[in-house]
């Protein structure tokens, strides 16, 4: 059975914050792999300014290059929008996966917004990765106000597997400060380079047979 950590996300453009952020949760969590879902349109986040799929998708498969991290365009083959029914059609598709859903400090800070979000914390254990000037507003988030008796001790991150759920877990780390907003206005055609024609077949994507 794989333990598999799920970072969900625009990557627009991928970068090495999320290679970071990856590689911590694998050694913290004791995780096989973690899979960059890439999304085909984030409910929350405008569409001004997002880059064609294609381009975010390509810049997640280099940046993810020499790690166990598999970016996956499975909720734009599963056609779900939300977090919440992707999580639902999941196991049926990988039953012998076990998923913990990663997110920055940032994402719990509006967690509540999410649909469904309490039902994703009944689905899959949380951990969440600190983030620089977002830590205060996610520790007074409603959704944290909520799911404060479910926050479990960091030193017991690789236990999560045998966690009630719902379960939380505060992994802290020295974070990379790159941010793909600073990336975007420092070269706004940043995705030209990766608009090429797609392999016929994704050996990245873990969807694929």
């Amino acid at each position: 059975m794989k333990r598999i950590g799920l970072l969900g996300g625009s990557f627009n453009p991928a970068h090495n914050g999320h290679r970071r952020i990856s590689l911590h949760a694998i050694r913290a969590l004791d995780l096989d792999e973690v899979w960059w879902m890439v999304s085909p349109g984030n409910p929350l986040k405008p569409q001004k300014g997002m880059a064609p799929f294609e381009a975010r998708m390509a810049s997640a498969r280099a940046m993810a290059r020499h790690a166990p991290i598999r970016p996956t365009a499975i909720e734009k083959r599963l056609r779900t929008r939300y977090t919440v029914d992707t999580l639902t059609k999941l196991p049926r598709i990988h039953p012998k996966h076990r998923f913990i859903w990663l997110m920055g400090a940032d994402n719990l800070a509006q967690f509540h917004q999410w649909k469904g979000w309490r039902r994703i914390a009944r689905q899959v254990p949380i951990a969440v990765i600190a983030r620089p000037g977002y830590e205060g507003d996610a520790l007074a988030s409603p959704a944290m106000s909520w799911l404060r008796r479910s926050v479990r001790p960091a030193g017991q991150a690789k236990n999560w597997t045998r966690w009630r759920l719902p379960a939380l877990v505060l992994l802290r780390f020295r974070p990379d400060p790159t941010s793909a907003t600073s990336l975007r206005a420092a070269d706004p055609a940043w995705h030209r380079r990766y608009l090429s024609p797609p392999p016929s077949h994704d050996r990245a994507d873990p969807s694929c047979p």
